[in-house]
């Protein structure tokens, strides 16, 4: 169970940590020593954590800072990190990737159960053309932790990727906002595709059609089992006093549409860079407040009321029934009328 999570501000899983210093003490005179040190602060026991140990995202961001500037090649480390990454040593999440039977539905699990792992470097899924762009969620401020932290998301994506699809995965890019570090085949190494420095976006693009290729080990059977236990990892997210009171005004706006995230900071008394930043500080955000209480509607709606789809898409602020249908099989994996059912046997 995913429940160690710090209140009030962000998290990452031990695992990275416990990975980049795997990755960074061999190059020190005395790695124990120098880890030690490192991670005294923290008050957790990396022999002893599992990935559902969190620990404070600051924490992790100074973490690959330092390693960044202290060791050498420490530059390259967090991609490196990235690129090891399999899917078993994430828990039921990374069971949930696997078992989803296709890459779409593998992509459509980060976006929805990111959190249970961190609360910065999640994703969201656009396509735009004939390419499938894994975006990661931009951060409200930028320093070097961040865009590491995003290269390291990024090279996790791409290798859990090619170890479920059964495609020989050939990304069309990786593209990464930031400029090119000093040695950047250091990290085009970790990717094995075209990586593209300052671009408009950090995306992993790959091409549509492998999207809906099927993965190795898909099974909607054990991919719900694991599911399950991802929604109550989501349940037990921290939401402070801030992010209640937004999602709150959320929900009794719904009827009329979503709330613009203008009016919903101006009734709270806030700009909405404000509200964007300290949202961003707990650990969440606007459109992660919207999907969560038009989800939460839905499903209370469905199970305890006699509404038929239609007003049941309206109520939840959706234009249509064809959009509500889409977001509801986004959030749960079936049709709202197959939801209705299951719920009231």
């Amino acid at each position: 169970m995913f429940a160690e999570y710090p209140s009030g501000m962000g998290w990452v899983s031990v695992l990275f940590a416990k990975k980049v210093i795997d990755f960074a003490a061999p190059s020190q005179p005395d790695p124990g020593a120098w880890a030690g040190a490192l991670t005294a602060s923290w008050g957790v026991d990396l022999a002893e954590a599992g990935p559902e140990q969190m620990l404070v995202a600051a924490d992790f961001l100074a973490l690959l800072e330092r390693v960044a500037a202290e060791v050498p090649g420490g530059r390259a480390i967090a991609a490196q990190v990235g690129a090891s990454m399999r899917c078993d040593e994430y828990g039921a999440f990374g069971l949930a990737f696997k078992t989803a039977t296709d890459l779409e539905g593998s992509y459509r699990r980060v976006e929805r159960y990111g959190k249970v792992i961190t609360s910065v470097a999640n994703f969201r899924l656009v396509r735009a053309g004939g390419a499938g762009f894994l975006e990661v969620l931009p951060e409200p401020e930028s320093r070097l932790g961040h865009r590491l932290v995003h290269e390291l998301a990024l090279a996790a994506a791409l290798a859990l990727s090619r170890e479920v699809s059964t495609a020989e995965l050939r990304p069309i890019a990786v593209h990464l906002t930031h400029p090119a570090p000093h040695r950047p085949s250091e990290i085009e190494e970790c990717f094995g595709c075209p990586v593209r420095f300052g671009a408009d976006r950090d995306a992993l693009e790959v091409p549509a059609d492998l999207l809906r290729l099927p993965n190795r080990l898909g099974d909607p059977a054990v991919s719900r089992f694991f599911e399950g236990h991802l929604d109550d990892a989501l349940s037990a997210l921290p939401l402070d006093a801030l992010a209640r009171r937004v999602r709150a005004e959320i929900g009794r706006s719904l009827s009329e549409g979503v709330p613009p995230l203008a009016d919903t900071a101006a009734r709270l008394g806030m700009s909405a860079r404000t509200l964007q930043r300290r949202l961003a500080e707990g650990g969440t955000s606007f459109k992660a407040l919207v999907d969560d209480a038009r989800r939460e509607l839905a499903d209370r709606l469905l199970r305890e009321s006699a509404h038929g789809l239609a007003e049941v898409a309206f109520l939840t602020g959706f234009a249509d029934q064809s959009s509500f249908g889409r977001a509801f099989k986004r959030w749960y994996g079936t049709t709202p009328a197959a939801h209705r059912i299951s719920a009231r046997r």
